[in-house]
């Protein structure tokens, strides 16, 4: 592994708050609520991380009123788009989240119980890449069979996969990437998650009753026609191999997919970012889809986040 160069916790993993939660698969999920994190575009995410909950997992409400409970510090921009939420096997909570529009890095923070928060640390995810021009969605799983941390995003680098220089927008084709730790100290080098074969972003995986993984992203492809919107694939580890993609399972413009098991199916909520709100479908072998839209009500303005579930004591104590 390689050290990181940039900032790095100064708290260590939860040390410095002396306990940690129950790690995910030992909560009791009759004493559990479900955790929404969010931003929204109004802020462009400088209001920082916004919760809401929810007690059947379809209506979600905001916390606090809608504020920021965490301010972004990390990056050029100071940004916390798409933060997602993740807990570690020895209980400690992970957000990492889009820290710039456009950059090498991403930021990450802990937390024992989703109210007090590390020390944050920028992570130079594709700093060993020359014509980067991006670094969003950032996720995480962990492997029990390596004990790692596999933390993948999107990035678009300039002579690869047809992607050009440009401003902005301009030019971008996104792949998913991916480094390891177990640390949040060292890091091993960046690589190639696999290539979709198209411009592809919103990577988000789960992991299945049988041991195996699901990935779900948004096909990004709209110049030589319009896609833009999600599909998933099957895969016997985090890092693959990955399966054939599925035939799409939701309509055009959807993005920014999250998912959960919800009793006896799983359900994937998605941003509908041109009409304003979220959808949902639900599924039980990820072939045949269930349309729960109706359903599901998030916060006013959210846009791509994560949702867990969690203690309701946590929940509880979040105001």
């Amino acid at each position: 592994m390689v050290e990181t160069t940039r900032r790095t916790l100064l708290g260590g993993l939860g040390a410095t708050f002396g306990y940690a939660a129950l790690p995910a698969f030992a909560q009791d999920k009759s004493d559990s609520v479900f955790l929404l994190s969010y931003f929204t575009d109004q802020d462009e995410g400088r209001d920082g991380l916004k919760l809401a909950r929810s007690e059947d997992g379809f209506v979600f409400t905001p916390l606090g009123g809608g504020r920021g409970f965490l301010k972004p510090q990390v990056g050029q921009d100071k940004l916390m788009r798409d933060p997602h939420i993740s807990q570690g096997p020895d209980g400690l909570w992970h957000l990492l989240w889009t820290s710039d529009w456009f950059g090498p890095v991403i930021g990450h923070a802990t937390s024992p119980d989703l109210v007090h928060w590390s020390a944050q640390q920028t992570i130079p995810v594709m700093f060993g890449f020359r014509g980067v021009r991006n670094s969003w969605a950032p996720e995480m799983i962990y492997d029990p069979r390596t004990r790692e941390f596999i933390i993948f995003w999107s990035s678009s680098i300039d002579g690869r996969y047809g992607a050009t220089p440009g401003e902005r927008f301009d030019g971008l084709k996104l792949r998913p990437y991916f480094t390891r730790t177990r640390d949040f100290r060292r890091f091993t080098p960046t690589r190639l998650l696999f290539d979709p074969g198209t411009d592809s972003i919103d990577f988000t995986m789960l992991r299945l009753e049988n041991g195996r993984y699901q990935l779900i992203y948004k096909d990004e492809t709209h110049d030589t026609e319009r896609r833009r919107w999600l599909v998933t694939r099957t895969a016997a580890s985090p890092t693959g191999p990955f399966g054939p993609v599925s035939k799409p399972f939701t309509v055009s413009m959807t993005e920014g997919s999250t998912a959960i098991r919800l009793g006896e199916r799983y359900i994937v909520y998605y941003d509908i970012y041109e009409q304003g709100h979220f959808g949902a479908a639900s599924t039980t072998d990820f072939v045949h889809w269930q349309d729960e839209t109706r359903r599901v009500r998030f916060p006013d303005k959210a846009r791509h986040g994560t949702v867990v579930r969690v203690p309701r004591a946590f929940a509880d104590a979040i105001a």
